[in-house]
């Protein structure tokens, strides 16, 4: 019965967006530009180096040599091996779904168990520091120092959840094979030979590992490419459709418990969808306080939206990794943002700002901001150029693999 209540929802769903798209096509093709613009410029430039960067050092061994150095921090506050130290840092860095990408190939390769990947991917999808401080908080909200807050109760919250996530299945016993655990010597010298055995245990043409792990990431961002166009134009659609007014009509009644604007309804609706354009209207919206707003965007970045979610499920699905402990980090996220933003707001953005110049060191005037700005900016000039040759350098080796 159940199943058959789900194949009908999925093929109403379906028909659903099928006659809204026919209903509304220049709407639709707005959206999908809209959508393609956001992943020429920003998305594909800035996710690609970290992708082909975390194919190199796993095939190169690197995973290898930093797991063995980082396993007495990782195991121990959050029961993952010291290869997770690369997911975290990576996955911090360069944003979501980095941490999920990172993840499953680890899991692909053995070096992480079904309940570790579990753990880390929980934790490791983040916003990256270049959205945060770049298009969030000098972008939509015109005020650079709220992205040192909002940051900073991001990034908290996230150790947080991996703090909480090493009690998951703790009770189970499969941690990964370490092979080196039986190796004299110290950290440093088994973390070189692991590096080395890996390596040598794996020894392929330079050319290939290059070529696959290029490949690799263009595959992964097509596919992240799809899922922004695709809920890009779904939020355009159901608010075309009046389907986002119904559903922000209850939303506005839980608003009002809490005596926040129901203008905040809608932009909350859009933030659930799609990150951007939610945390875009919510700065926006002229009746709400600055505090309820960076309440609302911390939420909905630690939420990640439907559309990183779905790319996250989509990648997950390659591998034995659920989905639910994911979404389990994600609502976890939440409440540690929202409760860091109402903790913080007041010492690390009220006080900042009501100080005067002559409060302030000479050298904190230094905008640590503007790095993020120039950044943007840069990816938005050749972010376009960067995509489509690197479309035509994977075109070229697939063409090359096609006639060898």
């Amino acid at each position: 019965m159940i199943s058959k209540i789900t194949s009908i929802l999925y093929a109403t769903a379906a028909t659903f967006l099928a006659v809204a798209i026919i209903s509304f096509p220049d709407q639709s093709f707005e959206a999908s530009i809209r959508g393609l613009n956001l992943w020429l410029e920003i998305v594909f430039p800035s996710l690609l180096p970290f992708f082909i960067v975390a194919e190199l050092l796993l095939a190169f061994g690197v995973v290898k040599f930093i797991g063995v150095l980082l396993e007495p921090l990782m195991r121990p506050l959050f029961n993952v091996p010291g290869a997770g130290g690369v997911v975290m840092g990576m996955g911090l860095a360069s944003g979501y779904p980095s941490g999920a990408k990172i993840s499953a190939r680890l899991r692909q390769e053995n070096v992480l168990t079904k309940t570790e990947a579990e753990r880390l991917v929980a934790f490791t999808n983040a916003s990256n520091p270049l959205f945060i401080f770049g298009a969030i908080a000098v972008g939509f909200f015109h005020d650079p120092k709220l992205g040192f807050l909002i940051a900073i109760c991001h990034y908290s919250a996230c150790i947080l959840v991996g703090l909480c996530m090493r009690f998951y299945k703790r009770n189970e016993d499969d941690r990964t094979e370490d092979d080196q655990r039986n190796i004299r010597g110290s950290t440093f010298g088994r973390a070189l030979y692991a590096l080395h055995h890996h390596r040598t245990s794996h020894s392929e043409p330079l050319g290939k590992i290059l070529g696959d792990a290029v490949m690799s990431s263009i595959r992964t961002l097509v596919m992240i490419g799809g899922f922004i166009i695709l809920f890009s134009v779904l939020n355009k659609l159901l608010f075309l459709t009046g389907v986002s007014s119904v559903i922000a009509s209850s939303i506005e009644k839980v608003l009002t418990i809490f005596a926040q604007p129901k203008e905040l309804a809608l932009p909350l609706l859009s933030g659930v969808f799609e990150i951007t354009l939610g945390a875009q209207m919510i700065a926006q919206t002229d009746h709400a306080t600055l505090f309820a707003q960076v309440i609302l965007v911390s939420a909905i970045l630690a939420f990640n939206g439907l559309s990183i979610q779905s790319q996250v499920a989509s990648i997950l699905a390659n591998t034995d990794i659920r989905f639910a402990p994911y979404f389990i980090g994600r609502l976890l996220h939440i409440v540690f943002a929202v409760i860091l933003v109402i903790i913080l707001f007041k010492p690390l953005y009220v006080e900042r700002t009501m100080l005067s110049p002559s409060d302030i060191p000479v050298d904190t005037h230094t905008d640590y901001t503007g790095l993020s700005v120039i950044a943007l900016e840069w990816l938005s000039q050749y972010g376009p150029l960067i995509t489509i040759g690197t479309i035509l350098v994977g075109f070229l080796i697939l063409l090359r693999k096609s006639h060898p």
